[in-house]
């Protein structure tokens, strides 16, 4: 199934009491069509309680099709759940650049050192402003106030 198909089945219910369990959800939107699957995202949980299974306030119901979800989203949003006002809309992908790679930092990918490094002749370094300086005659800026101390960390 296409990621962007997906998407338009998917929606988004915020604002679930923590009594809301998987079974709630599907008992509730399960009215609007036939659903694919429910997702209750769980919150990190207490060390000093590890048997405590909580979720973060929110659940992701895919209907098997578009205008299922749209009925769901059109007769449910702002509508109440157990004493709590719920938020329905549609699914948006989540924000942020994707890593597949995990936690590396970019230049150690070779495509981006192939794309955006220049090899150390053409990179503009040092050895390119000694060269201009050789060319021109003159000194540049910051040469002036260092002249004398060619030898200043020798001892």
């Amino acid at each position: 199934m296409e990621e962007g198909t997906k998407t338009k089945k998917t929606v988004y219910v915020g604002g679930i009491g923590d009594e809301v369990d998987e079974a709630v959800i599907l008992e509730t939107f399960s009215t609007f069509g036939d659903i694919i699957e429910v997702q209750i995202p769980p919150a990190p949980t207490n060390p000093s309680n590890p048997n405590e299974v909580k979720h973060r306030g929110f659940a992701f119901v895919t209907y098997a099709s578009s205008a299922d979800a749209q009925d769901a989203i059109d007769n449910m949003d702002l509508n109440e759940l157990n004493g709590r006002v719920l938020r329905v809309n549609l699914a948006r992908p989540m924000k942020g650049p994707l890593q597949p790679q995990g936690n590396r930092a970019i230049w150690e990918s070779e495509e981006w050192l192939q794309k955006y490094v220049k090899p150390l002749g053409q990179a503009g370094g040092a050895a390119l402003r000694a060269k201009t300086r050789e060319g021109s005659g003159a000194p540049s800026e910051g040469d002036a106030e260092h002249e004398g101390d060619e030898n200043a960390m020798e001892e």
